[in-house]
């Protein structure tokens, strides 16, 4: 069982190297919103409509200051084909060695086909100008995230 960070907790000040092979930290992005989402692996039929639906609201998101970063286990190169491929208009992370993962508690055993392993979840972190995690999302489907985000950013 996993036990995510929850809202109120301060985000890990997590470096991880982007698809260009530049490393980036979390502190780094103090005084912006970040939408810090983890996903399971770059080109997945699921991960693919995640992204292309943050893709599209870029405008949106920009207008409530958020910089997007995914994150997953994939390894630079592959997620420089991935942003490629579906012209993705952020920044992807690797976290090949799950600490990124292990430190928002988003890293632990999946059932998926009847197997048991360990592996990435899908949770998503709003991240305030501070710092601190102010929401986290960790019920949608993946086709609808982008809405979920704008509808709780437009709201709150």
């Amino acid at each position: 069982m996993i036990t995510p960070l929850a809202a109120g907790s301060p985000a890990p000040d997590v470096s991880l190297f982007d698809q260009h092979g530049e490393s980036i930290s979390l502190s780094d992005l103090k005084g912006k919103k970040v939408l810090f989402y983890f996903y399971p692996k770059a080109m997945t039929p699921g991960c693919t409509v995640q992204a292309q639906g943050l893709r599209d609201i870029k405008a949106e998101l920009d207008a409530h200051n958020v910089v997007t970063l995914g994150v997953s286990i994939d390894p630079v190169k592959r997620l420089g084909k991935f942003i490629e491929r579906d012209s993705l208009n952020f920044t992807l992370l690797s976290d090949e060695d799950h600490a990124a993962a292990d430190a928002f508690g988003v890293w632990g055993e999946k059932k998926f086909m009847g197997k048991v392993y360990d592996g990435l979840h899908r949770i998503s972190f709003l991240i305030n100008e501070e710092g601190v995690i102010e929401h986290v999302f960790n019920k949608f489907k993946t086709k609808t995230h982008h809405e979920v985000v704008l509808d709780y950013l437009n709201n709150k």
